[in-house]
């Protein structure tokens, strides 16, 4: 049986909420007077009040109803809250373009978190023409001005060369500057860098900081390499008590590989209570999103009936779909049953 770890690098665009705005703590009669008296700072304000139902019921129509009239009037701000407005289908219906031209409004006045989303939607394609470029135009712009999300992506545009030439050491300065400001996703991507010896010498002592910084503030996939690292003793002292703590917290979160990870702890007993029964748990767990390691470890526990009632049909089922993602081991596992149980399972 294979027991499979694998470090985890991720990093994606990411979106930012709606801002607040002034009178937040007026009373709605007072600042519906003002907004109605025109009023821009007041119109959006009611927006706000709507939009979290702050002080009246949630309203989304509503809330879209006084940031355009807010935006009609060159309220800027108003520009990236209808642009979040339609990407999110919140007051109207679901409108990638109208999202990304209002995005672009608020953008072109220099608002850095509709900069940061324009990108995000040139990435993704979404109601523009796909374009890394220009996705790397705008989360630059937003970088420049301190924006952390943006930061981060014009990092990871560095890291993977999307859009920009591929350069390392620009995408460790992105991160360390998001990561500076306590983003997560950077902290836990320099981990990567680290481990990756990409624009830096390669640490694993460096890579188990970062990605210790990146789980103290909650960041699931750090949870995983943190686990890993303390499995491992790469960069820490070993220690299957910490990696236990560590692939738990991924593994709740539903990160399959810890779930693989933790399975496998169960089943040598290595820093927990030896239980074939936790063990069979965790890899089903995996094994029904689709990860190869846990449909094979699965259907070793069935054939040998280990915290689980043997049954040759249901090994057969995982080891085959293990192998037809390409495990050579249950390739070999699934060959060995066929053979002892032969003909019942040829195909």
């Amino acid at each position: 049986m294979r027991i499979s770890f694998k470090m985890i690098l991720v990093s994606i665009a990411m979106y930012v909420a709606l801002a607040g705005h002034a009178f937040s703590s007026n009373t709605i009669n007072e600042v519906d007077e003002l907004a109605l008296q025109g009023n821009i700072d007041a119109q959006v304000t009611l927006g706000d009040k709507y939009y979290f139902g702050r002080d009246v019921e949630q309203d989304y129509q509503e809330a879209m109803k006084w940031y355009r009239l807010a935006a009609e009037h060159g309220y800027v701000r108003a520009y990236f809250n209808l642009g979040f407005m339609y990407e999110n289908g919140h007051g109207a219906e679901q409108d990638d373009e109208s999202a990304a031209n209002w995005y672009r409004k608020a953008a072109e006045k220099g608002i850095s978190d509709a900069q940061n989303n324009l990108g995000a939607m040139y990435f993704a394609g979404r109601g523009v023409e796909q374009s890394n470029k220009q996705a790397a135009y705008w989360y630059g712009l937003a970088a420049e001005q301190g924006h952390a999300y943006a930061q981060n992506n014009i990092g990871w545009m560095y890291e993977e060369g999307l859009g920009v030439e591929q350069n390392y050491e620009l995408a460790m300065k992105w991160y360390r500057l998001a990561a500076e400001q306590d983003f997560a996703q950077a902290q836990f991507n320099i981990g990567s860098m680290y481990i990756g010896a990409r624009g830096v010498e390669q640490s694993d002592e460096q890579a188990a900081k970062w990605y210790r910084r990146a789980a103290d503030l909650g960041f699931a996939d750090a949870y995983a390499n943190l686990g890993y690292m303390y499995d491992k003793g790469r960069g820490v002292k070993q220690s299957d008590k910490q990696a236990v703590k560590w692939y738990r917290l991924s593994a709740e979160q539903g990160n399959a590989e810890s779930q693989v990870n933790l399975g496998s702890m169960y089943l040598l007993g290595n820093g927990v209570e030896q239980s074939d029964e936790q063990a069979v748990y965790w890899y089903r767990l995996a094994a029904e999103k689709g990860n190869a390691s846990a449909q094979n470890n699965l259907g070793f526990m069935y054939e040998e009936g280990r915290g689980i009632e043997q049954s040759d049909e249901l090994a057969f089922k995982w080891y085959r779909l293990a192998a037809e993602q390409g495990s050579t081991k249950a390739k070999s596992n699934l060959n060995i049953i066929r053979k002892s149980v032969w003909p019942i399972f040829s195909d």
